[in-house]
């Protein structure tokens, strides 16, 4: 493993590590009952921390797995390519050791932003391994821009990555990137106010500081990991959706979803928050989520 041992783990349970198709991948878990998976974010400073309410909630009625994704926490932090179809192969991975430790009582799974894409990606390919998604603030909706360009593409930008990895070049903006005072900018961005959930901050603060941990921010940052093909998957899915976002900050133009409000798998709810909800009103959002995994039960 590439993370430093100094780094503290993000949720509680027990940590174990798998061999993924892209290198070792860390994963919590916590709990008993039906499995649930949880995948964060992908940020300069991301991690399992950011579904931190989720995953101490539900570990007293289900069994939680929640991975660091390549690149992040206590995965692999190599220097190789960071791309939708990695990020997705983490997901199948773990997916496959919940199966190997649960049986094949089909997965809960949630995502935030981002990794929604990687998430729906990994249910159109293997949708007997899931019951259900929960995307939180998923990108791919931003506008009216179809997103439909060749399958496996993605939006990122020529030669922006050749620039980043030149000397001296991506350090130093990474460096610049994920300094205290500029990850709790980015993160009163993301909550919409200047209140956020500070061990979260104090996580990312640390997790940026790991080695390695400059490579997968900067092939997000040229757009390496944004799907050109998501609204194909995203009209693909054929499991229950539920689909949720708040109202402030940075991370509120849904006009595109649109592309699948009519559709009958499909749910939502918009809260009075930030792009993160169960960390202001983890009540609200516990009992939207619940409503909508119960309705399961009557399909």
């Amino acid at each position: 493993m590439t993370a430093h041992p100094a780094l503290p783990a993000a949720v509680s349970g027990d940590r174990f590590v798998i061999d993924g198709p892209g290198g070792p991948l860390s994963v919590y878990v916590a709990g008993q009952g039906p499995p649930m998976l949880l995948v964060h974010s992908v940020n300069a400073a991301a991690s399992a921390a950011e579904v931190r309410p989720l995953h101490e909630h539900y570990r007293h009625s289900r069994t939680v797995f929640t991975p660091d994704l390549p690149g992040f926490g206590f995965s692999t932090r190599d220097a190789g390519d960071y791309t939708p179809r990695r990020m997705t192969d983490a997901i199948h991975a773990v997916l496959a050791e919940i199966r190997r430790r649960c049986g094949d009582a089909p997965v809960d799974a949630l995502a935030c932003s981002l990794s929604c894409e990687f998430l729906a990606r990994a249910a159109c390919e293997a949708p007997a391994a899931l019951r259900s998604l929960a995307l939180v603030s998923p990108t791919g909706f931003r506008g009216t821009r179809a997103l439909r360009r060749p399958p496996g593409s993605t939006l990122e930008v020529p030669g922006m990555h050749a620039l980043l990895r030149g000397p001296g070049w991506g350090g130093a903006l990474f460096r610049g990137l994920t300094r205290p005072g500029v990850i709790r900018f980015f993160l009163e961005k993301t909550f919409g106010s200047k209140i956020i959930d500070e061990p979260m901050w104090r996580y990312a603060v640390l997790t940026a500081r790991e080695p390695g941990a400059e490579h997968a921010p900067l092939q997000f940052l040229c757009a390496r990991l944004f799907s050109g093909d998501i609204h194909d998957r995203y009209e693909s899915l054929r499991l229950p959706v539920w689909m949720s976002h708040g109202v402030r900050g940075d991370f509120t133009d849904y006009r595109g979803k649109r592309l699948v409000e009519g559709r009958p798998n499909w749910q939502f709810t918009v809260f009075p928050s930030g792009a993160l909800p169960f960390f202001e009103d983890g009540e609200a959002f516990f009992a939207a989520f619940d409503a909508f995994l119960d309705s399961l039960a009557t399909r």
